[in-house]
């Protein structure tokens, strides 16, 4: 079962009925809106012994999964830093926002977060600061145009993410991204700003396409990691094998976002402890 819609209050409800009625489930992101659901799909899911990931389409990006690689065959050493900065046009972060009251830590950030924890795994996030800026989107809808959050690992890795939906308007979807990791041996830069493909028209100016985070068909072929992250599900339902995001790290990312919508609006660290069951941050 793939589960992909919209307002995203309508994810757990609909996971629950189709785990329910014991059916593997591709659940896009997010897993849930408050931390109590997340936890109840997972226990269902392995009470029944279903599959269920969370669409983190990024893992599947071959950029990314080249910094992933970097770490894992200890080509940069070990992990000190990463920085990653998303913005998308504001286009797009008008209907995200104006559909579901979720910050860009949580819709737009979290795709970044979920990818430098992989990165970083085994290690665990224990504290978050983050902030938030209202100058485009604050008085019109009231909700952030932006999230810087920084977090740091139990072994004091740190890493800070950007994230923001208020490019100005360009090709449909724009997404650009710039990732740095760096390691005690080396480094990592992958420039995913979309720039590679470039259009210019008399009706149109200025196009940028293929730049969508998701992807996009062009007729005989599918650019972009969702193609790759839906037909792997697929083979994983085949095979029995567990999906290469677990909910379990979906659960964490959540607690990751939230402790930074927590931290934006107090103006403080808040402090997280990464465990299956996990309440409501505290303030540091």
């Amino acid at each position: 079962m793939f589960i992909s819609t919209t307002p995203e209050p309508t994810h757990y409800p609909i996971a629950k009925e189709s785990l329910g009625a014991g059916k593997h489930v591709f659940l896009e992101k997010p897993i849930a809106l408050e931390l109590r659901e997340a936890d109840e799909l997972i226990a269902l899911a392995h009470s029944k012994n279903l599959l269920f990931t969370i669409g983190y389409s990024q893992r599947f990006n071959p950029k990314f999964a080249y910094i992933k690689r970097s770490i894992d065959d200890g080509s940069i050493g070990q992990p000190v830093t990463a920085l990653v900065s998303r913005h998308i046009t504001r286009n797009l972060g008008k209907k995200i926002g104006g559909r579901v009251k979720l910050s860009p830590a949580a819709m737009e950030a979290t795709h970044d977060i979920d990818f430098v924890l992989w990165c970083l795994a085994p290690r665990k996030p224990i504290r978050v600061y983050a902030q938030e800026v209202r100058k485009i989107m604050g008085s019109q809808y009231n909700f952030p145009d932006c999230a810087s959050i920084v977090v740091t690992m139990d072994d004091g890795t740190a890493f800070t993410i950007g994230a923001g939906w208020v490019l100005p308007p360009a090709y449909p979807n724009f997404s650009s991204c710039w990732i740095e990791m760096v390691g005690t041996e080396g480094a990592v830069m992958v420039d995913d700003t979309h720039h590679d493909v470039y259009v210019t028209t008399m009706q149109k100016g200025i196009q940028l396409p293929i730049s969508s985070m998701p992807g996009e068909s062009l007729g005989h072929v599918y650019a972009g990691p969702m193609a790759a992250e839906t037909i792997h599900f697929l083979e994983c339902v085949v095979s029995g094998q567990q999906p290469l995001v677990t909910p379990e790290h979906a659960l964490m990312v959540m607690q990751v976002y939230q402790a930074a919508d927590l931290s934006a609006e107090s103006g403080q660290p808040v402090e997280i402890t990464v465990k299956e069951n996990a309440q409501i941050p505290s303030l540091a």
